[in-house]
């Protein structure tokens, strides 16, 4: 007996909130918008549109589609089982007529459900949809009242906080279900493809081939009498933090700063310089860019794509505080302590601690990590809404009224940048394609030292240095205390007024 084909309805949170109710037909997918849901109460009549077919590789599909793409918002698949045509065998003819009866037999949803097209054939055509009076019909029956998905349990805000999967509808159909977070099982078999790989060859890494060579060059010096750091290590450290480290790049223009002999080459990449990257990279033209200017950006939304990065030289990793859909509206605001010359580590650790004080009174969340070179930075996210000129504006008077605290370690003196002298809190990183090394990026010096998250009480630990943490030590950090970082992706506040 030949097996039914599968239906789902997926919850989609979108331009609008709506659900999507899809039947499998001539190998894809028939798909309604139902904006209020199915229901089984048969005296309810929901409104429903036609939309364009859906590959089948989006059947079971949880997760985000990201901002910028077709469709962006948080999926569940909140119903599926199988389905069968009634009364005709051929449900694709019976769409073309205008109506279609189907037997659904899901974990929600059963019975017999018609939709029948309201006015002619065209674009987004209205349909209505019911189910029919029979033994699974029952009244009062809504769709909110059973919000869970049923493959996991979870809610459209669960799946948005801690999605594991996006759908990039720019790939591929068989491409575009891209996993987040790889197991550890994968990411172990990841780095022993790698370590039996000689100099050059295709890695396989998180479901891409990955064309690597030079693996046995040595990019760094070590510290401490330790072995030199070879692009091997470099490349197997990325593997091991990407589903971690990706989660502050994805949606974002990415700023690289390429090292691929372990001094950097000037420029950013984009398409049409040597070494480009693969279909699988997604990538961001700049529509406001003036001549000259780099227009075309990598935007790195999946692990394989940061090993991309690695592989391509680029050791630091430098994501846009925007995100590509709104360019000019920030989701953080920035503070960076940059000391200069005549600058000690102990009063660095000063004015960090000062502004720990002030965003304790300000009862503002916001998030230190050392920066993997000399200097101590603070992101503090933020509900997208103010502009650039609001988060500098905000950032420069906090850090003027912690500067005055102690005024004879500060300089102000922006114009020039001056590398000398006294400390800057610089507030002038909040501003379009300006960034901040992300975090669990590698930097350009000896040891590959890494830009690590921290406590705010770290900052009284005398054993911290802001090149501490290495692509050597801190993925043993990250399994033993978690990503400390995590809150900036989930925390949308509104800056408080400064007086």
């Amino acid at each position: 007996m030949a097996q039914r084909p599968r239906f789902v309805v997926q919850r989609h949170r979108a331009t609008g909130d709506h659900y999507d109710l899809r039947f499998e037909a001539d190998g894809v997918l028939l798909s309604w918008a139902v904006p209020k849901g199915p229901t089984l109460d048969p005296t309810r009549r929901r409104t429903a549109f036609h939309v364009g077919d859906h590959p089948l590789e989006y059947l079971l599909f949880e997760g985000v589609i990201p901002r910028g793409s077709y469709g962006a918002g948080d999926v569940v698949v909140w119903d599926t089982g199988t389905w069968a045509p009634h009364g005709t065998d051929d449900p694709r003819a019976a769409v073309a007529a205008g109506e279609l009866h189907a037997d659904v037999f899901g974990e929600k949803l059963r019975g017999r459900f018609a939709l029948v097209r309201r006015g002619e054939p065209g674009d987004r055509e209205q349909w209505l949809l019911v189910h029919k009076r029979d033994e699974f019909a029952v009244e009062g029956w809504e769709p909110g009242d059973h919000p869970r998905s049923v493959l996991t349990g979870r809610t459209n805000d669960e799946v948005l906080a801690e999605h594991d999967r996006v759908w990039r509808s720019d790939l591929p159909a068989d491409q575009a279900d891209v996993r987040l977070r790889p197991t550890a099982d994968e990411v172990e078999a990841a780095l022993g493809a790698l370590a039996d790989l000689g100099a050059q060859g295709t890695w396989e890494v998180f479901g891409r081939g990955l064309k690597v060579t030079n693996l046995d060059k040595e990019l760094f010096p070590g510290r401490d009498g330790e072995a030199p750091v070879t692009k091997r290590e470099l490349l197997g450290y990325t593997a091991a933090i990407a589903p971690t480290a990706v989660r502050y790049l994805a949606g974002r223009p990415l700023n690289m700063r390429r090292y691929p002999n372990g001094s950097q080459t000037k420029g950013f990449w984009h398409k049409e310089r040597p070494g480009h990257a693969p279909p699988w990279v997604g990538s961001w033209d700049n529509p406001e860019a003036d001549e000259g200017e780099t227009r075309t950006y990598a935007v790195l939304d999946e692990p394989a794509a940061l090993v991309w990065a690695a592989q391509f030289g680029a050791l630091e990793w430098h994501a846009w505080t925007s995100r590509t859909d709104q360019p000019h509206r920030p989701t953080y605001a920035l503070v960076d302590l940059d000391p200069g010359t005549d600058t000690s580590w102990e009063d660095l650790l000063v004015l960090a601690r000062l502004h720990r004080d002030a965003f304790a009174h300000l009862d503002v969340a916001a998030f230190p990590k050392v920066t993997g070179s000399r200097g101590i930075q603070v992101w503090v996210p933020i509900a997208r809404g103010p502009t650039f000129d609001d988060t500098r504006a905000w950032v420069e008077r906090l850090s003027r009224t912690v500067g005055a605290v102690v005024p004879e370690m500060v300089s102000w003196k922006w114009e020039v940048r001056s590398r000398g002298g006294r400390a800057r809190l610089d507030y002038t990183q909040n501003a379009i394609n300006k960034t901040l090394v992300a975090p669990y990026s590698p930097r350009a010096s000896a040891g590959a030292p890494v830009s690590a998250p921290i406590t705010w009480d770290e900052l009284d630990d005398p054993e911290l240095r802001p090149d501490g943490f290495t692509i050597r030590t801190v993925l043993e950090r990250v399994a033993q205390r978690g990503d400390l970082f995590a809150p900036v992706l989930a925390v949308e506040q509104t800056l408080p007024p400064l007086a």
